[in-house]
């Protein structure tokens, strides 16, 4: 079945611009007064105290209100109705009871049935009911108790209770009856029927009683002349005439007499109790206040029994936040290690699938989008959520993703940092749900316009579709917890590894003193070495053997390739103690000056330069920058110099990182599975005999580009060439 056309925004608007605080009448069933807090002169009245008291009855009314003022005195403003005790006027029977509104008392009066020395129903209550009710397990439970006695209290034909759910609908709970009324137990009621500015009413007045649905309406009149009509606030009257589409509605129904009682749960409206009756029938005030001292007894035990469950529940869900805890604390704390144990975290949300977005990364897990989904997803998130965010209902918040239904129809998601986006999150799939409705909860207008409620409260069923099911508070409680406790080993691992890299960097700064001391002293030994086997060959070369004097030339060769080893090592060394002078360079200029002077030292090789002009310019120190650049040029020559015609090709590369070159060759390549150990000191992957260096170079160019917050690659292939390229940030202009 397709979803029905519930009411429009506009008869929305009908209902909730009815004047139902204002209706400028009440019910026949009482009388009112309204007078003056401040001096206790008449204001208004209804316009049946002339039948009570005969003729024009404001003398009447006067003396009465002066005989009140020391009882209304101690009204408190906006607090609810007092009870005020008997009066007897006209020779009947009263009871009286008041409240204050602003700057009026208001004095409703009902005829009075209670026997002298009768006890009241609320005894009873006390005694037997609540008993009763604390013996019950769940909510359902102690519903069913209140239900039965509230039937038994009232008379009424028929008594429900129906709790609201988020959207404001109605489902009945629980259900007792007499034979001949319609059972609604597990229907539902559309939020319509009781428009938000009535639910707002059930807050103030937590018992309003309709003892007749054909009552006429009795005015009131002001003792000024002005009418009464949307100028006197009835807000908390109990005689407060209803809307006529009200009495309508309960007419359609087969319901001549109703009471509602309020059932507030942590100072909201969580549900009705509701009275229904085939005839009019009255209550005594007595009654009506045993009735809502069992609603305000019922509103405790739903909350107590709210709060165990949920108590109950989160104690179960902390027990798997710590043992998720437990694992990270194990592990190295980062977030996709969430996935390592899918247990515990799909136990958590009770979601069929989960998955951990770390910017345009994400790793799922169980029933999940695809991997492309949970990314668009996270982007969608960074604008909808700040710590948590739950739907159950995904395609209606974001359309874009209706399609993904059967994993994701709806989510809970945390996020862990301001600044990224860092989320966790639980995918429900779509469950179809049968409501059964009390009638068809369309309202029909007739031909007038005029808005008008069901006729028909017939079983009326309906498929619920794109929805999974709710999410828990416990659950989005939990949820919240642990990212709390994410939040704190990440920041916890944050501090650990700042401590790390403080510690590296006063030891790199220490190895860069000692290499620059090392190598400083050890160049004039090196020199030493090399001079003395020269004056050793001069003085007594003629007594030295063909065999001396080759060793001694090898000891000269050694001395001379350490020598050159240590001015690799300092110079090494410089790199990472001097200042910076940024500059803007032109690329264009010094790369073909390298160029030139690579080809002169070619000694003879076939080279094909490529270089596509015209190549970035950069924002670094032109020293530096060409000392990494003759690097990776005279590396590119020295490893490609093994074929026939070498190829090297010099590139510009432009990307959201910034700008920086690359040069690649068809020299002799590499394995990638070596590509960390290129840029280390001393790291060589061929052998010193086939080409020559010191095995410093690609270090100190990585050295350079990062010291300028920028990044080196390196891709290579076993006898097809390599390609060594680095990116600098580039400053706005």
């Amino acid at each position: 079945m397709s979803l029905p056309q519930m009411p429009t925004a506009a008869d929305a608007a009908d209902c909730a611009s009815e004047p139902i605080r204002v209706p400028g009448a009440i019910q026949p069933h009482g009388w009112l007064l309204c007078v003056d807090a401040a001096d206790g002169s008449v204001v208004a009245w209804s316009d049946n105290w002339a039948g009570l008291l005969g003729g024009d009855p404001r003398d009447g009314l006067a003396t009465f209100a002066a005989s009140m003022r020391e009882q209304t005195a101690r009204l408190v403003d906006g607090e609810g109705a007092l009870s005020l005790g008997l009066c007897v006027l006209a020779g009947r029977t009263l009871h009286v009871s008041a409240h204050r509104l602003g700057a009026l008392v208001y004095l409703e009066l009902e005829l009075s049935s209670a026997e002298p020395g009768a006890r009241a129903p609320i005894y009873g209550l006390a005694r037997h009911v609540v008993p009763l009710m604390q013996r019950t397990a769940s909510v359902h439970e102690v519903c069913a108790v209140a239900t039965v006695e509230m039937k038994r209290l009232t008379g009424f034909g028929r008594c429900l209770i129906y709790r609201f759910d988020p959207d404001g609908h109605g489902e009945v709970l629980t259900e007792a009856c007499d034979e001949g009324y319609d059972a609604y137990q597990a229907h539902h009621f559309p939020a319509t029927d009781i428009p938000a500015q009535a639910r707002e009413l059930y807050l103030l007045n937590h018992l309003r009683l309709i003892p007749d649905a054909h009552y006429t309406p009795v005015p009131v009149r002001f003792a000024d002349g002005r009418s009464a009509a949307l100028s006197l606030d009835l807000s908390q009257t109990q005689l407060r005439s209803v809307s006529p589409v009200h009495l309508e509605y309960m007419r359609n129904m087969g319901t001549l007499a109703s009471m509602s009682v309020s059932l507030i749960v942590r100072g909201e409206l969580w549900g009705l109790v509701s009275c229904h009756d085939h005839a009019p029938r009255l209550l005594p005030y007595q009654t009506r206040m045993a009735c809502e001292h069992l609603g305000q007894l019922l509103s405790l035990q739903i909350e107590a029994k709210e709060e165990n469950e949920q108590v109950t529940e989160q104690l179960r869900l902390r027990q798997l936040t710590l043992a998720m805890v437990a694992h990270l604390a194990d592990s190295d704390a980062t977030l996709q290690r969430l996935v390592d144990e899918p247990g515990p975290l799909l136990r958590l949300g009770r979601a069929a699938g989960a998955a951990v977005i770390l910017n345009d990364q994400c790793w799922c897990v169980g029933d999940t989008p695809a991997r492309e989904t949970v990314l668009r997803i996270g982007e969608w998130l960074a604008h909808h959520i700040e710590e948590v965010a739950h739907t159950d209902r995904l395609a209606q918040d974001a359309p874009a993703f209706a399609a993904d239904m059967d994993t994701a129809a709806g989510l809970l998601a945390i996020s862990i940092s301001r600044l990224h986006r860092h989320y966790v999150v639980w995918f429900r799939p779509e469950i179809v749900q049968t409501i059964t409705w009390a009638g068809d909860p369309r309202k029909q207008a007739l031909p007038g316009g005029a808005l008008h409620p069901r006729r028909s409260f017939a079983s009326w069923v309906e498929d619920v579709r794109g929805r999974c099911t709710p999410w828990r508070p416990a659950e989005v409680h939990a949820v919240l917890e642990l990212r709390h406790a994410l939040i704190g080993i990440v920041l916890r691992r944050a501090q650990e590894m700042a401590e790390v890299a403080a510690e590296l960097g006063r030891v790199n700064k220490e190895l860069e003193a000692f290499s620059y001391t090392v190598s400083h002293d050890l160049r004039a030994p090196m020199r030493h070495i090399a001079g003395f086997v020269d004056l050793v060959l001069e003085l007594e070369g003629q007594g030295i053997s063909d065999r001396g004097r080759r060793y001694l030339l090898h000891v000269k060769e050694a001395s001379a390739h350490a020598g050159l080893l240590v001015d690799a090592l300092l110079d090494f060394s410089r790199m990472g103690r001097s200042a910076l002078k940024r500059t803007w360079i032109n690329t264009d200029v010094l790369v073909d000056d390298l160029v030139a002077e690579q080809a002169s030292a070619a000694r003879g090789g076939r080279i094909e330069w490529v270089v596509q002009h015209p190549l970035p310019r950069l924002w670094a120190d032109p020293v530096l920058i060409q000392v990494a650049l003759r690097n990776l040029i005279s590396n590119a020559v020295k490893y490609s110099r093994t074929r026939d015609v070498a190829r090297i090709e010099i590139a510009p590369i432009r990307d959201e990182r910034g700008a920086g070159l690359s040069i690649s060759d068809n020299g002799v390549g590499f394995q990638m599975k070596y590509v960390d150990k290129l840029f280390g000191v001393f790291q060589r992957l061929h052998r010193s005999e086939a080409f020559e260096g010191t095995g410093i170079g690609l270090a100190s160019v990585r050295r350079i580009v990062e010291r300028h917050d920028g990044s080196v690659q390196a891709f290579g292939e076993v006898d097809r060439g390599a390609r060594f390229s680095f990116v600098l940030p580039v400053p706005a202009q």
